[in-house]
């Protein structure tokens, strides 16, 4: 790709964006790697997490994904095995960018992708055809559109599927023959009607925890699944680092960047430490609040507050910004979202104002006055 055409892109993949760094890999260890992998796993593992002192590498390899190493070296063993990869979490725990970022680093390609829909069809899995090419000339090769899936297979690398159990049970279970034959037919053709997958090829898919029960998988899909669990993040300090690498690389795209004071995000991140556990605690879903209250969330809060900041402020990122932002991003349903966030602010943040003093007595007033433009 181009400097000009990377230019008028608005997102990079992940192997466009880290192609130099993935190169410098490639070259550094010369070691044994599974069949077509650009990487040998060890450095799949330092490009998603990162290096160490330990390393001895000539230059730094930044993180990428936060969160356990054992569950990136699981991912990684699985995508080296004959079964797939599937990584199920809540909605903002980082699956479908560790998805991209295992497919890069592997193959150097990670835009094969299905988006899983109620509408998603079987043909978007295996294959549909161009119309207007059947009509006049009928179905050949030719004519044919495989689909992101087909074409990974074809090319031997790493297909995605996001959102497996958004679909319907028999589009999922198109999947089957795909992951245990290794092949996908071609009835409509009378000669060279198979399309084999080549050494290298595997399947990456991510389904959202919460979803369960929509359409779950059948069991025979089961079995050509390893299953990974995408934990919450649990330690405030590992959830900061997530934030303030994703807003850092969401603005870079605008071309500026803001600093934004240690205090100021610590209060974000107390608040939705405190959102999440008087969410736990409510018996009702009239007493919590719609959102997920996730990672995702906050990073999308503090890009707002950040941009508002720069297109109708100061420069300066504020905490009755934030504040507004929080309450302009969580409450989602009225009038029982706006409930529960006025009860949320007049109790615990006004306590933590009054405490505490600082950012909070900013972000008191400016969720206070959020809320009422809410009614």
């Amino acid at each position: 790709m181009s400097d000009t055409s990377t230019s008028e892109v608005l997102r990079l993949p992940a192997e466009t964006r880290y192609a130099e760094e993935l190169a410098f890999l490639a070259a550094f260890d010369a070691g044994p790697r599974p069949s077509s992998w650009r990487l040998t796993p060890r450095m799949v593992r330092t490009f998603v997490l990162g290096s160490t002192p330990q390393d001895k590498m000539p230059r730094d390899i930044p993180q990428k994904w936060f969160g356990p190493a054992s569950i990136v070296e699981r991912a990684i063993v699985t995508l080296a095995s004959d079964r797939g990869l599937l990584l199920i979490g809540d909605p903002g725990t980082g699956k479908s960018w560790l998805a991209e970022l295992l497919s890069a680093a592997v193959c150097s390609n990670s835009t094969y992708v299905v988006q899983g829909t109620a509408g998603t069809t079987e043909d978007q899995i295996k294959y549909s055809w161009n119309v207007a090419m059947v009509i006049a000339a009928g179905q050949s090769k030719d004519s044919m559109i495989p689909s992101p899936i087909m074409t990974a297979m074809q090319r031997g690398e790493m297909g995605r599927f996001e959102e497996l159990t958004r679909c319907t049970s028999d589009v999922q279970d198109a999947l089957i023959s795909i992951l245990s034959e290794k092949y996908i037919s071609i009835p409509e053709l009378r000669d060279d009607n198979t399309v084999f997958a080549r050494p290298g090829f595997n399947l990456i898919a991510t389904a959202n925890s919460r979803d369960r029960g929509v359409n779950d998988l059948s069991s025979a899909l089961k079995r050509r699944f390893n299953f990974v669990q995408i934990p919450i993040v649990q330690s405030r300090a590992a959830e900061k680092k997530i934030v303030l690498f994703r807003v850092k690389d969401l603005l870079a795209r605008a071309g500026f960047e803001i600093d934004v004071p240690p205090s100021l995000l610590d209060v974000l991140l107390r608040t939705f430490e405190d959102l999440r556990q008087a969410s736990a605690a409510s018996n009702t879903d009239d007493g919590r609040l719609e959102s997920s209250l996730s990672t995702a969330e906050q990073i999308g809060v503090l890009e707002d507050a950040v941009l508002h900041s720069r297109f109708f402020g100061d420069a300066v990122v504020r905490p009755e910004l934030v504040a507004a932002s929080v309450v302009g991003t969580l409450v989602r349903r009225i009038p029982e979202d706006v409930s529960v966030m006025n009860r949320f602010w007049h109790s615990v943040v006004d306590k933590h104002a009054s405490k505490e003093k600082g950012d909070w007595v900013g972000f008191l007033e400016g969720g206070k006055e959020a809320l009422k433009q809410l009614g």
